[in-house]
């Protein structure tokens, strides 16, 4: 008895100590410690747009080897440098963030520089402060191309509206100011309403059907985002005024971002165009970066190997413009600006499953 009892025990122990054996052994392989942790902070999660970002940003990681922790500031600059000191706290080797605020963002960047943790900003870039890439698109092609757009399908005559984004980001204020100077410069007999509505889609709502009913002839706008979509279209419908572009009625939209409902609205004759922001790009190529970072390589000013131009924007800051073509349904060329079909496979907007 006393034999078998000890054998029992004996057996016992080598089996606990081959579970903690194989629970160490998966441990270890499935935790990717070799692999460099990065955190992403997803800016909103409110919009189509982003959230076709945050659902590519897992698959790039895992392509790119990263291990990956992320966050959402919900559009707000407090909660996004909460999440940076929580990122710190964690070891992260580099941080991908989206400030909506690029003012605001400043003393976070300066703290993470101190921390030699470099950073990519993906969407925007911050007015002041370092960072090792921008990942973007030229936010002032878009409201050129909306110009270009607008002012060929308006014949150069008439009054639009153009619902803009937020102007504490570089986004607004770009998209804003190109749109303004290329109406300026080329369609000075169309008269522009400008909405500041802070990405907002109930503000970008009720200003449109303010201005509809002050001057029921407006006959174009523009959306610096598909955040006012749903709102526009509505709007558009109580006037009576979402009809075919055939229509003399017709009001043309012209978007930005090329989420998957603006193409339908588009090959739908609801809207008529929008610029392509490759969110799909913008989730490889900020952590592209951040590997590159880690890594230790360095880039300059120049075409790159993907179809887009790195561009000095200030001492120390690079900015890598990744190609965002206007859409729109026959894929014609417009003030000089070439389009490519809402149908087109190539577009992000085509590949979600």
């Amino acid at each position: 008895m006393r034999l078998r009892t000890a054998l029992c025990s004996a057996v016992s122990t080598l089996s606990a100590l081959a579970l903690l054996t194989a629970c160490g052994s998966g441990s270890t392989s499935s935790s990717s410690s070799d692999k460099p942790l990065v955190g992403v902070d997803y800016p909103r999660s409110d919009t189509d747009f982003w959230n076709s970002y945050i659902k590519y940003t897992p698959q790039y990681a895992k392509e790119l080897g990263l291990d990956l922790k992320t966050t959402n500031s919900q559009n707000d600059v407090a909660k996004l440098t909460a999440n940076a000191q929580t990122f710190i706290s964690q070891g992260i080797k580099g941080l991908a963030m989206a400030p909506q605020d690029t003012a605001a963002i400043a003393p976070t960047l300066a703290q993470l520089e101190a921390k030699k943790i470099p950073v990519v900003t993906v969407d925007t870039r911050p007015d002041t402060g370092k960072v090792f890439m921008v990942v973007r698109a030229d936010n002032r092609a878009y409201g050129e191309k909306a110009c270009q757009y607008l002012g060929t399908k308006l014949g150069g005559k008439g009054k639009v509206v153009m619902l803009q984004g937020g102007l504490d980001s570089i986004n607004g204020r770009d998209r804003t100011e190109a749109f303004n100077d290329c109406m300026k410069k080329n369609y000075p007999g169309i008269k522009v309403f400008g909405e500041a509505t802070n990405w907002d889609g109930a503000v970008a709502a009720q200003k449109l059907q303010t201005d509809l009913t002050a001057h029921p002839d407006i006959k174009g706008v523009y959306m610096q985002s598909s955040f006012a979509l749903s709102g526009t279209l509505q709007v558009l419908k109580q006037k009576g005024l979402l009809v075919d572009p055939k229509d003399p009625k017709h009001v043309f939209v012209v978007s930005n971002d090329g989420i998957p409902e603006e193409l339908k609205d588009i090959a739908a004759g609801k809207i008529d165009a929008t610029v392509s922001q490759p969110a799909d790009l913008y989730a490889k190529y900020a952590l592209y970066y951040l590997k590159a970072a880690i890594d230790g390589k360095t880039f300059k000013p120049g075409k790159t190997d993907h179809d887009s131009t790195i561009i000095q924007v200030r001492e120390g800051v690079l900015e890598d413009q990744l190609s965002a073509p206007l859409v729109t349904a026959d894929g014609g060329t417009y003030g000089g600006v070439s389009s490519v079909k809402s149908d087109d496979k190539a577009l992000w907007g085509n590949n979600l499953g």
